[in-house]
């Protein structure tokens, strides 16, 4: 009987411990997508940046604003450049993480 009792406590705690790795992995996998779904943004930013932005002026560099000021900028110009929401918020993402 004690013998049977060890057993299954052992195999509970395997369990726990694989549940807890599964879980793990689960997470790291999730962040690891969302970072490879923000590199593309940013790609996709530095790429349509100097298309859009350097018709009508020349394009600013993204240091020269901080983050809250080319919310505003880039809602401005969304409109001017006529920007669809993906190539705007690639844009943005491309211009606050280039600081």
């Amino acid at each position: 009987m004690k013998r049977l009792i060890k057993f299954g406590l052992g195999a509970a705690v395997a369990a726990i411990a694989l549940a807890s790795i599964a879980a793990s992995g689960a997470r790291a996998a999730g962040t690891s997508a969302a970072a490879r779904e923000k590199r593309q943004m940013f790609l996709r930013g530095a790429e349509l940046w100097p298309i859009y932005c350097n018709t009508c002026h020349n394009a600013r560099p993204g240091g020269e604003f901080s983050p809250a000021e080319w919310n505003m900028i880039l809602m401005h110009m969304r409109t001017q450049a006529n920007l669809t929401p993906r190539d705007a918020h690639a844009i943005l993402e491309y211009l606050k993480d280039s600081r």
